[in-house]
């Protein structure tokens, strides 16, 4: 295969893969980058429950973003975004607005609104090719009522709050 084909092949298999909508979410996570502690944030769509007993969820960052390395080892927060929270989401994925208003959580930094939020502390790290997959134990969780944002076929999209 070429390197002209496989990289067809890879826009096709995106392509793909996001006809599956996803939820938008955030992780935040306090750190050090060129030797100054701050806040930290990176836009995520690949977030999943993995277990309730312990209560697991994994994140997975790609390895070639600049805070992926920040995260090892280090408690983080998922903020699921809600449908009003666009800029939050773009913010965080490289077009900065002006800075995020935060929630001092008791195992990491949290952004104020989201309509679900799982504070964690590590629990394990695996080989995800291109991607490192985060286990994290929820140790402190909360959510609120309102539609969800989400992401299919490369565009933001509301996901409305159902009633049971």
């Amino acid at each position: 295969m070429t390197a002209a084909s496989a990289q067809s092949r890879n826009q096709v298999l995106r392509g793909c893969l996001g006809r599956f909508a996803t939820g938008v979410a955030v992780v935040t996570f306090d750190g050090v980058a060129d030797g100054t502690a701050k806040r930290h944030g990176l836009t995520i769509n690949s977030f999943t429950s993995v277990s309730l007993d312990p209560p697991l969820v994994l994140v997975a960052i790609q390895r070639s973003v600049r805070a992926h390395a920040l995260l090892h080892g280090r408690p983080f927060a998922v903020n699921v975004l809600g449908a009003e929270q666009r800029r939050l989401a773009t913010h965080f994925a490289g077009r900065p607005h002006a800075d995020p208003d935060w929630v001092e959580g008791a195992h990491a930094p949290r952004l104020a609104g989201s309509v679900s939020w799982f504070e964690c502390t590590p629990w394990s790290e695996h080989d995800g090719g291109d991607h490192t997959l985060f286990l994290g134990k929820v140790e402190r969780f909360g959510h609120r009522p309102g539609p969800c944002l989400g992401f299919a076929d490369g565009s933001f999209i509301t996901i409305p709050e159902t009633t049971p």
